[in-house]
């Protein structure tokens, strides 16, 4: 491998060392700031400028050796440091030790033509440095069964999607373990961030966010929650709000579906959705002209998005729409597609919708025929909530939610004329 080399008297390397400089200054300018950090400013800023050094020594001697030993020198420092007297109550000072050493190889980075990613991981560093309590009193709000969301979702990504094969199997070649598991771990990704969301905001924003964090985990259980609030008379107002929120919020999910599954669809759905989408906003804000401000706010129960038996279930609908689309589409053509949406929209819009963007980015479905199916989905499940609604809470709360929803869909119905 060729490494730069000192030409003349090296003065066209200055960029490259004021870079590490500039490194070391913004890490070691959080640091000063800490009363309890050993390293501030003149520290970081000859640590980072040694990892360039070492760096630079390392490529002109063709000896990683330099590097390495530049590396255990920071890291002797730190340990003597470390151990040395200090005071009984003193800091030990493990996080700056970290930093130092982070410094360092920051400022090797910059030698070997990596200033944008050194740079970068500077800034974020500094971030999470500056950000201590912020994150300390994050933490602290997480519950037992939130961290275990999170080990869950670490499992389905890290364990579990990795060792699937990507092959696809079938008579269409719609069943692919792995792009069957990566749609699994986008919906629990998008799920577990609305569920972590709700439990550290909880009511301290008000209706909209709660609307909006409800309806990213799941849009049918914040229905059903607040369709049973409703029926209380002082309660009907926000339930509608609420609802109204959360299903504006699948119009979202479905773009943000579209943008990682199937960017090239985007031209075609965004103009559904976006007018879906507006016109949902006005029916919600008509809504919320009419809101007590200072109603309590019931939190939605709903349930660890990222749980294995949910992500298996989603899992075997996801093939299970996908395979069943291909087969009717290809027997029955539009026709058996959108029988397969409407019966499964009914209880979930992803599955469908993750079914037809695979199916029309592998070119089996028209921009049309995708879409449209899309939106069947998203009106049968309005009409299943609505039936929901209705039977739990009655006609008043069901006649506030109409208006929203036939909002939303006369917009997505716009949408796909414009389309046309």
């Amino acid at each position: 491998m060729d490494f730069p080399s000192l030409q003349g008297n090296g003065t066209e390397h200055i960029p490259t060392f004021l870079t590490s400089l500039a490194i070391g200054l913004l890490i070691g300018l959080e640091r000063e700031r800490n009363p309890s950090a050993k390293a501030g400013l003149r520290t970081f800023a000859l640590t980072a400028l040694a990892g360039t050094l070492s760096a630079m020594l390392s490529a002109l001697t063709h000896s990683p050796w330099v590097l390495g030993l530049g590396l255990f020198s920071i890291a002797l420092i730190i340990v003597m440091a470390y151990f040395g007297p200090k005071a009984p109550e003193e800091d030990p000072g493990t996080t700056t030790s970290a930093a130092l050493i982070v410094c360092f190889l920051l400022g090797a980075m910059v030698w070997y033509d990596a200033r944008t990613l050194a740079l970068m991981l500077a800034i974020a560093v500094s971030i999470l440095l500056y950000f201590k309590p912020e994150l300390r009193g994050w933490t602290r709000e997480l519950s037992r069964r939130d961290i275990i969301s999170i080990f869950q979702f670490g499992v389905l990504t890290f364990i579990v999607l990795p060792i699937l094969p990507d092959i696809s199997y079938g008579p269409y070649q719609t069943l692919n373990p792995h792009q069957t598991w990566l749609m699994v771990v986008l919906i629990s990704g998008l799920s577990l961030a609305g569920y972590l969301a709700l439990q550290f905001v909880g009511q301290r924003y008000g209706a909209p966010l709660l609307g909006f964090l409800g309806g990213l985990v799941s849009s049918t259980a914040t229905t059903l929650v607040y369709a049973k609030h409703g029926r209380n008379e002082a309660m009907v107002q926000l339930a509608a709000i609420v609802i109204l929120i959360a299903n504006l919020v699948v119009i979202v999910r479905l773009g943000v579906e579209a943008l990682v599954v199937s960017p090239k669809s985007l031209p075609y759905l965004l103009p559904v959705l976006g007018s879906g989408l507006a016109f949902g906003l006005v029916g919600a804000l008509f809504q919320w002209r009419s809101l007590a401000r200072n109603q309590d706010l019931p939190l939605p129960e709903i349930s660890n998005p990222t749980e294995i038996r949910s992500a298996l279930g989603f899992g075997l609908l996801y093939a299970a729409v996908l395979f069943f689309s291909a087969w009717l589409s290809d027997q029955m053509g539009s026709k058996g597609l959108y029988a397969v949406a409407i019966i499964s929209g009914l209880t979930d819009v992803d599955a469908i919708t993750l079914s037809s963007l695979r199916l029309f980015e592998t070119g089996k479905l028209l921009p049309g025929q995708a879409v449209t199916a899309i939106v069947l989905a998203f009106l049968a499940n309005m009409t299943f909530k609505f039936g929901l609604i209705f039977t739990i809470a009655g006609a008043r709360l069901s006649r506030k939610v109409a208006i929203g929803f036939a909002a939303m869909g006369a917009g997505m119905g716009l949408g796909i004329l414009f389309m046309l």
